[in-house]
């Protein structure tokens, strides 16, 4: 924040190590003596609005609207005014100025401030330095919990003289910008997307050749393909094996098994995967299912649809709730896995899974899947196509997330920069609304 921002004139000990010095003029203040904790608790049934902990974003306190749920057990009472906590997960950094009254799930500490602004109290359990103190408090390792004893002995600026307002005002100006170009940047991330999958699109069903004769794929809403290519079912160009339908034994240090989880990418990522044992392992390869090079592991439940290549021969196996996929020599297997992530098959699957419970498909639909298939030298011309073209593609999506990571470390270094008193924004200004409106087309 150096260079665009002042410091105060002058500066103290705050005597909390993890919040350092803080302006002379300044209070440090355990948050209980700033804050109190509130909320009646609520039985079952209740029929005020509930939030829950998925109704706030992590990081930057903005509610999320979801379908309206209920809660299950006790819940807690909250008003306008108040700040919700996330004391569940901490690491989340999960708390939310209410900008209305209800009932929350009971993981939220409900904070009414009486000492500083509730706004500049948001922005403050926010920053990276609250949240760390947080954590490091925490009890329970798979559902690890923090406590109000611990937050509320917790160190809390104290502004002078009313200043909280300002500089939560100030915060409030400065966030919106910040979060504006975000939003700008997310939305060419998606319109980049886009274009990237129409690209993958047309070349697998349409070719790269414009002027090639077409004829009717008998698809209505795939249209025209290229003359010379063949529609048929997967099974005439692939091998399809299901997984085995055993239970494997899990140990910490033995063979890999690729499961649901393992081929959201383009290649198979066991980096996270489970590990069984070489009894098992034998097991799960039997039948010929020992993935090689080139093979494609496909889900067929939770996440259907996804897919991803074998590139090299490490050793694994099959998990559950997967199948293999093995190219003949007239299919390259890297074409057909453009097929599988494209509209071509996703069309297929929605109609299969039109009104189903469990989303899962069986072996014997995948087989039937219609795919088209060009001769062998074009579809190696396609992939090498759609190596460069996605490159291009991927690269600026790259750029446009690295460019949403920096903005949002500037957000929070921003909020945590101006509620530790870091930087001195007295001079600031709340503009007009016609220059705030310039200032917010600029953004764009």
């Amino acid at each position: 924040m150096s260079g665009k921002y002042k410091a105060y004139p002058e500066y103290k000990d705050s005597g909390v190590e993890w919040l350092g010095e803080i302006p002379e003029n300044w209070g440090c203040l355990k948050l209980k003596y700033v804050a109190n904790l509130e909320g009646d608790k609520v039985e079952a049934g209740s029929s005020q609005r509930y939030v829950g902990m998925e109704n706030v974003q992590s990081g930057n306190g903005k509610f999320i609207t979801t379908e309206e749920t209920k809660p299950e057990g006790i819940s807690t009472s909250f008003y306008s005014g108040d700040v919700l906590f996330g004391k569940l997960r901490p690491y989340l950094a999960k708390s939310w100025l209410a900008d209305f009254e209800g009932i929350c799930s009971s993981e939220f500490l409900v904070l009414r401030s009486h000492k500083i602004s509730p706004k500049f109290l948001n922005y403050f359990t926010l920053t990276e330095e609250f949240i760390n103190q947080v954590n490091s408090s925490t009890y329970g390792s798979k559902m690890p919990r923090a406590s109000w004893d611990f937050i509320s002995l917790m160190g809390t600026p104290v502004p002078a003289d009313n200043l909280s307002d300002h500089i939560a005002n100030f915060l409030d100006h400065e966030t919106a910008k910040i979060d504006n170009l975000i939003e700008e940047q997310k939305t060419l991330i998606r319109l980049l997307q886009e274009k990237r999958q129409a690209v993958i699109s047309h070349a697998v069903t349409k070719g790269l050749n414009p002027a090639a004769p077409m004829k009717d794929s008998g698809v209505d809403w795939l249209g025209e393909v290229p003359a010379h290519w063949d529609i048929a079912p997967l099974k005439r160009f692939s091998e399809i094996l299901d997984c085995k339908h055993i239970t494997a034994e899990f140990v910490d240090d033995g063979v890999p098994l690729a499961s649901i989880r393992e081929v959201k990418s383009w290649t198979v990522d066991l980096r996270r995967a489970k590990k069984t044992t070489q009894k098992y392992y034998d097991l799960l390869v039997e039948g010929g299912r020992k993935p090689v090079e080139g093979d494609i592991i496909y889900s067929r439940n939770a996440t259907v649809g996804e897919a991803a290549l074998v590139k090299e021969s490490e050793i694994f196996a099959m998990g559950q709730d997967v199948c293999l996929l093995r190219s003949n020599k007239n299919m390259n297997s890297e074409y057909l896995l453009h097929q599988l992530k494209s509209p071509l098959i996703k069309m297929q699957l929605d109609s299969l899974l039109i009104g189903s419970t469990f989303k899962r498909i069986n072996v014997e639909e995948i087989r039937n899947f219609i795919v088209l298939l060009p001769l062998k030298g074009e579809q190696d011309n396609i992939v090498e196509f759609l190596y460069r073209k996605t490159a291009d593609y991927d690269l600026l999506i790259k750029d446009a997330q690295s460019t949403i990571s920096f903005m949002q470390e500037r957000r929070t270094a921003l909020i945590s920069a101006a509620v530790t008193g870091k930087i001195d924004v007295r001079d600031w200004t709340p503009p007009a609304p016609q220059q705030e409106q310039q200032e917010m087309a600029l953004c764009n």
